[in-house]
């Protein structure tokens, strides 16, 4: 109850003071490439169910290829390089948080492919909490794009080397998450982001 207090005290008056912001990110989507300002995507939330999360349009609009971004990914849009360099496509997901779909700080949500590929105990582990827009895998992960570019098979890179990764650390964050690592998980990335 602590959590979701924290997550609405933060996130409520943040959506309110760069609405301002997301507006214009939003005109300038609409205007660099067709297609809608949003992106919305399944993802698997809190124990198993699923939910849509909201992020602003990187790519061309249904643009094909795999679920993972590799590198300088051609699907990118001018706009996109930008809100992904910057981290801004996933502001939207502060209405995610409002919601109750997704928290501040938690494991980042992963695309039904994935989580079926999670063993049993950890997948229940990491599914115990609410998804979260930054997490300490997202820190450890940062250059996740770069990496997987590097790769000679970069979906099995992510499945085999990646995302295990991840999981021990999402695993590790359920079982120990206060609220004053969350302030530090929030405060570790907005350093990084800022001397991006």
């Amino acid at each position: 109850m602590a959590k979701r207090l924290f997550d609405l005290a933060i996130a409520a008056p943040a959506l309110l003071l760069l609405s301002p912001l997301l507006a214009l990110l939003a005109l300038w989507i609409r205007l660099d490439s067709p297609g809608p300002v949003f992106f919305r995507q399944q993802r698997v939330g809190r124990h198993g169910v699923p939910f849509r999360i909201h992020k602003f349009r990187t790519m061309a609009d249904r643009a094909p290829g795999l679920q993972l971004t590799v590198g300088a990914d051609p699907r990118i849009t001018r706009a996109g390089r930008f809100l992904r360099r910057t981290r801004l496509d996933e502001l939207p997901q502060l209405i995610d948080v409002i919601r109750g779909t997704m928290s501040l700080v938690g494991p980042r949500p992963e695309v039904p492919r994935y989580v079926a590929l999670y063993p049993p105990g950890l997948r229940e582990r990491v599914l115990s909490v609410r998804p979260g827009i930054t997490d300490p895998s997202s820190l450890a992960f940062i250059d996740e794009g770069e990496r997987l570019a590097r790769a000679a098979d970069p979906e099995r890179e992510y499945v085999e080397v990646i995302l295990p990764a991840k999981l021990a650390r999402a695993a590790e964050y359920a079982e120990h998450a206060t609220l004053a690592s969350d302030l530090g998980v929030i405060w570790a990335t907005l350093r990084r982001l800022g001397g991006a």
